[in-house]
């Protein structure tokens, strides 16, 4: 297959996933969910059976790309991980907005930690290092903006640096601890672990103010950017596109993010404003790991930009989740 012929199968299959999306939004927007968000069995049986999802993918799934936690139909692949992020989400929605009170209990912050480990630990297991890393800043988030004792932080912290050098030691892989050195070593195996952060540099660096045009791209259109269209899809843009495009895409992006926290800041309901919260969590952290990968200032986790990069799991799930913004706002839940 060439490759202009694999770019128009590409785009035919996230024009269809951006459809199936769009349907999805307005059957959300115009739904009322305000009876479900004090359901707590709705809200749970959610979580459950993403968390069962991940199990059947994990167990029966085959694996793509070295990766065991994709749904199969016919051509099309769902990543069940993008599914958890919004479950998530969800969950501590309903979870902070009736515990936030009393969020210093520590019975309340080894709880909101179980619900995060179980999805985290099969997402973990696949294995996708950067959606972990992603749900855990959920999690995280939560804590912070929910009136965290800072002294249960501080203990927070210290048992999660022990947590991560136990992990480092024996729960990430070979590959996963090499991305990680080659962050904090940038010349290290330049034909191998920093291969595409290099490649990426050399993208950015040499686009100017308005880029090479649309398909001109030295980098990506000779492949020696690799997953230009997902984990590098920063660097692959402004190759194309320029450094002031690369300004106004994230100027886009951050207007995005500001408007969900002022919808968040202008709701009725705690619900709705932890919805938001979760929202624009999700949204920055994973546009800190994408960019930063892209330019050497964080290490290469396998994170997409949301709205931008190809997909049509994280595509479809960041509309459902835009659009349960807006149901609940329109409604003044």
């Amino acid at each position: 297959m060439s490759l202009a012929s694999a770019d128009s199968d590409l785009f035919w299959k996230q024009a269809l996933w951006l459809g199936i999306g769009l349907v999805f939004f307005i059957f959300i927007f115009i739904f009322d969910w305000r009876p479900f968000i004090n359901y707590r069995g709705a809200i749970f049986g959610f979580y459950l059976f993403v968390v069962l999802l991940l199990l059947i993918t994990y167990f029966f799934a085959p694996s793509i790309r070295g990766t065991k936690g994709w749904l199969v139909f016919g051509n099309f692949h769902f990543q069940v991980a993008e599914l958890a992020k919004l479950s998530l989400i969800i969950f501590y929605a309903y979870f902070f907005s009736r515990k936030h009170i009393g969020i210093a209990r520590i019975s309340n912050l080894i709880s909101s930690f179980f619900y995060f480990s179980i999805p985290a630990a099969l997402i973990a297991l696949q294995p996708d290092l950067g959606s972990v890393l992603v749900l855990f800043c959920i999690w995280f988030g939560f804590l912070l903006v929910s009136g965290i004792n800072p002294k249960h932080l501080i203990v927070i912290l210290i048992i999660l640096s022990i947590s991560g050098a136990i992990m480092w030691q024996y729960g990430l892989k070979d590959y996963q601890k090499e991305r990680i050195m080659g962050f904090f070593f940038p010349g290290r195996d330049p034909l191998g672990i920093n291969y595409n952060v290099i490649q990426s540099k050399i993208a950015i660096g040499s686009a100017g103010l308005f880029g090479k045009g649309f398909g001109q791209g030295a980098q990506v259109q000779l492949g020696f950017l690799p997953e230009a269209k997902t984990d590098f899809i920063f660097a692959a843009f402004i190759e194309e596109w320029g450094i002031l495009a690369g300004f106004l895409l994230v100027a886009i992006f951050l207007f995005l993010v500001f408007k969900i926290v002022k919808i968040g800041t202008e709701a009725d309901s705690n619900f709705t404003r932890f919805v938001c919260l979760g929202a624009a969590i999700l949204f920055i952290s994973q546009f800190i790991f994408n960019v930063g990968s892209n330019i050497g200032f964080m290490p290469v986790v396998g994170v997409t930009f949301p709205f931008l990069s190809y997909g049509g799991s994280s595509l479809l799930t960041n509309l459902v989740l835009i659009s349960i913004i807006q149901s609940l706002f329109a409604r003044h839940s």
